[in-house]
């Protein structure tokens, strides 16, 4: 692999690290900026809503800005909204530092899968895309335990630093190390939103959203599910965050092969293997060690998933698939926040800690359901695309066959009649 890919995976690594790792500093920061916890998770919440809409947004206004350029300008963003985060004195202004980092985030993902696609060969793309998010995956492994052990330490600003400098790293690396890119010949903004008037890439957009939410909803609640359900101390609950870590890590790696051997089957079967496992789940809770297993084994199927669909929408959105790959990138976190938001309701209304799991099979049976559609569109589209090749081809033939006959006539010379000469008689 290209070591640029390097490059680009570690700018997901700082990305992915400064959304996850605000969970383990919640505390430091309510008690050092003068704010409740509820308040507090709202620097998560307003991330993800950032993420939503800043993603599309941003990466249409930079349509005709070159790849790589784009990619340093968001991270030198990336850069200043850490580095407004790391210095800020009230809890607005950390409000804003995670805004102007969130506006990084899809994009970054968006357009840097397609970067990622085109420094492969063509059976290699959906690897290439899974070890660009092996950066995000690894934040979750090393990055956010880290993270929070060093903001614990030396207060939670110096997890924004490191950040920022991590930042730095990413940036040169795409300077140093990313070949320029070529512009597009997309024809602008209008032929990048004209692939949204196509159903196929809705329906890929949907199978993000339930599919990714399902196991979303199950890691907004991993905690209490641990502790109050399988009996855990909370001192255990990183190491089981690893754990499921080394899962996602790994899913993400075998998604990406699999999916560069059969990109539908890939999708059938992490969806199906999602829907299994949370069923699973629900049941294995109450045990600590089939919890612990299920965990692991729950962060590998559920990441599988990741570069299996972002391929999926990037073939769909042919013509247009950085602002469509960014756009998923949102759909990513719309179903994030749908599931833990179902996870909440459920749970509120006495259902328990197990009942995300329960929820997330659904939501992934649901988007099996649509990706099963989304298949058989494919097959349907590809028999009208064969039966017209057919229609065309015996036209073609009878043509070509008719316009022989008329050479053939035309070439054929009528024979000269002999008109025998009279004898005269005087």
């Amino acid at each position: 692999m290209p070591l640029a890919l390097l490059a680009l995976a570690i700018g997901a690594f700082g990305v992915g690290l400064t959304e996850f790792v605000i969970v383990g500093l919640m505390s430091d920061i309510s008690n050092d900026l003068g704010v409740s916890i509820p308040t507090a998770g709202l620097l998560v919440s307003g991330y993800a809503l950032s993420v939503t809409i800043g993603a599309p947004l941003l990466t249409a206004a930079s349509s005709r800005i070159p790849r790589k350029a784009m990619l340093i300008g968001l991270m030198a963003l990336f850069i200043a909204g850490n580095l407004i985060s790391a210095l800020a004195p009230t809890y607005g202004v950390l409000m804003t530092g995670r805004v102007v980092a969130a506006l990084t985030h899809g994009t970054f993902f968006g357009i840097g899968s397609v970067v990622a696609a085109r420094l492969v060969a063509p059976e290699k793309r959906a690897s290439a895309v899974a070890l660009m998010f092996a950066g995000l995956t690894s934040a979750h492994v090393a990055g956010v335990p880290l993270g929070t052990a060093l903001g614990q330490q030396f207060g939670w600003r110096s997890t924004f630093w490191a950040v920022t400098v991590i930042g730095v790293v990413g940036m040169l690396g795409i300077m140093a190390l990313l070949p320029r890119q070529p512009m597009e010949a997309t024809g602008g903004l209008r032929a990048e939103l004209k692939v949204f008037g196509r159903v196929q890439v809705w329906l890929a957009l949907a199978i993000t959203a339930l599919g990714f939410g399902a196991v979303f909803g199950t890691v907004t609640y991993i905690e209490p599910m641990m502790t109050e359900v399988a009996g855990f101390t909370s001192g255990t609950v990183p190491w089981l965050l690893v754990l499921m870590g080394v899962g996602l890590f790994v899913g993400n790696l075998l998604g990406g092969k699999a999916a560069d051997r059969g990109l539908m089957p890939a999708l059938y079967g992490s969806l199906a293997g999602i829907t299994v496992v949370m069923a699973i789940f629900t049941l294995t809770a109450h045990f600590q060690i089939p919890a612990a297993i299920t965990l692991a084994v729950f962060g590998a199927v559920g990441f599988s998933l990741v570069p299996t669909i972002q391929m999926r929408v990037m073939n769909k959105a042919e013509g247009g698939a950085a602002l469509a790959s960014a756009a998923n990138i949102g759909a990513f976190n719309a179903g994030n926040a749908l599931a833990a938001w179902l996870g909440g309701v459920a749970i509120d209304a006495g259902a328990g800690f197990t009942a995300p799991n329960w929820i997330g099979a659904i939501l992934a049976a649901l988007g099996l359901a649509l990706a099963l559609l989304s298949g058989t569109l494919d097959r349907r589209g590809k028999k009208h695309h064969r039966d017209e090749k057919h229609i065309r081809d015996e036209k073609h033939s009878g043509d070509e066959k008719h316009s022989r006959d008329e050479k053939h006539n035309h070439d054929k010379k009528p024979e000269r009649l002999e008109t025998p000469a009279r004898t005269v008689v005087p």
